[in-house]
């Protein structure tokens, strides 16, 4: 075992000095903070662009579609890429670089092809931004003490004020303001970034030899299948959550307010959970979030009222809130810190890359064919077979434990 090794306890292998963990701890809420502001701008208000740009609702999807696709192959090559080099903190500069970039070039081109290609590039340079950041709150938890969700709950604040304050200004100015309001939150975001402090280089430089030997472990395999399972129903909620308020009346304006309200949901949840999740069994846990997932699901498929969102937003709390920090928490004790990074990496291909194509392609078409009410019921089937897959795992794991 590693000197730095006890990431299960959240205690500091190697305690920095207080003052000192305390600054780069908030160095780490900051850029969070800004990142997830970014993340705001692209969900939330990108797509009107498009729309006022004149791209039709297939188009935009289109565009939209591009980002689990290349998620796949950026998340995987970034993350080894990461471990073998052990650096975080240069890579998250570099992407971000790149994001700036591709942002600037959408002033360039009014071509629907070009833009397809530009996003598509955009993507590439986004998707890996959070897993990558993940793993480097993780690895400094172990020298400042600080809890994951301590730190992860800025992006949330982020996030929340993002979807606030740029939907006021873009209220004012126009949609035509979103790209350069989008290159302020990334500038940010890149000067913060040197701000970092790169954890990843005192760790052992990884062999892809025992990381592909890692991933074929049953315990591995079939929590990334749980994952996975979990993930499409979550992605087919939050997909078609906008559509379903759509065709139930509600304006845009509302999809914002909903949308906000399951961002501020998190912050207690994170908060509460940085505190006192460690005593919680993590299998358990996810196998309730994976409960109040179908829980939730089966209220959307019966609301007939936009209005009746807001309450089934504020379940994000319970949903996601809970299955985010504690997977984050159970891949901490299933993968060394070695492979940190790859190991965050398939993560976020299993829950944003795969189970995004899944739930576009089959749940789209489930969602023309069949309606709101069927489109969700059987993503609450999906969550129910979920739970119970994660309490299954914990009650075989205590067996031959």
């Amino acid at each position: 075992m590693n000197a730095n090794s006890d990431s299960r306890s959240g205690q500091p292998a190697l305690p920095l000095k207080s003052a000192t963990a305390a600054r780069e701890t908030n160095f780490l809420r900051m850029f969070n903070f800004s990142s997830y502001m970014t993340s705001a701008i692209i969900v939330s208000f990108f797509p009107l662009y498009f729309m006022d740009e004149g791209y039709t609702a297939s188009q935009i999807g289109i565009l939209y579609s591009t980002g689990p696709l290349i998620s796949i192959f950026a998340n995987l090559l970034l993350g080894i890429v990461s471990d073998k080099y052990r650096t975080i903190k240069k890579l998250l500069t570099l992407l971000l670089i790149g994001q700036l970039i591709m942002v600037s070039l959408l002033f360039t081109t009014d071509s629907f092809i070009i833009i397809c290609f530009i996003m598509l590039a955009f993507y590439f340079f986004q998707t890996p931004i959070n897993p990558l950041s993940d793993s480097l709150i993780l690895l400094s938890s172990q020298y400042t003490g600080t809890p994951y969700a301590l730190v992860r709950i800025f992006g949330s604040l982020g996030f929340a004020f993002s979807a606030l304050a740029v939907g006021q200004l873009l209220r004012g100015t126009g949609s035509s303001m979103t790209p350069v309001i989008c290159l302020i939150s990334i500038g940010i975001a890149i000067v913060l970034s040197f701000t970092l402090k790169d954890y990843q280089g005192a760790l052992r430089k990884m062999e892809f030899s025992g990381f592909f030997k890692l991933l074929r472990k049953p315990q591995i395999v079939s929590f990334f299948v749980l994952v996975l399972i979990i993930s499409i129903s979550h992605r087919m909620y939050e997909s078609f959550l906008a559509v379903s308020l759509r065709q139930l009346g509600s304006s845009d304006s509302f999809v914002g307010v909903a949308w906000l309200t399951s961002a501020i949901s998190e912050i207690p949840i994170f908060y509460l959970l940085g505190k006192y999740g460690h005593k919680f069994k993590e299998l358990p846990m996810l196998a309730i979030a994976s409960l109040m997932y179908a829980v939730r699901l089966l209220l959307m498929s019966l609301i007939t009222e936009p209005i009746w969102a807001i309450p089934i937003q504020a379940m994000h709390s319970i949903t996601f809130g809970i299955y985010f920090i504690t997977a984050l928490r159970y891949i901490s004790t299933i993968i060394p810190d070695e492979y940190r990074a790859s190991g965050q990496a398939v993560y976020a291909v299993v829950f944003v890359g795969f189970s995004g194509l899944i739930s576009g392609l089959v749940g789209g078409s489930v969602y023309e064919h069949f309606g709101k009410a069927t489109f969700f019921q059987l993503a609450m089937l999906l969550a129910l077979t979920a739970s119970a897959g994660f309490l299954a795992k914990h009650f075989m794991s205590r067996s031959n434990g």
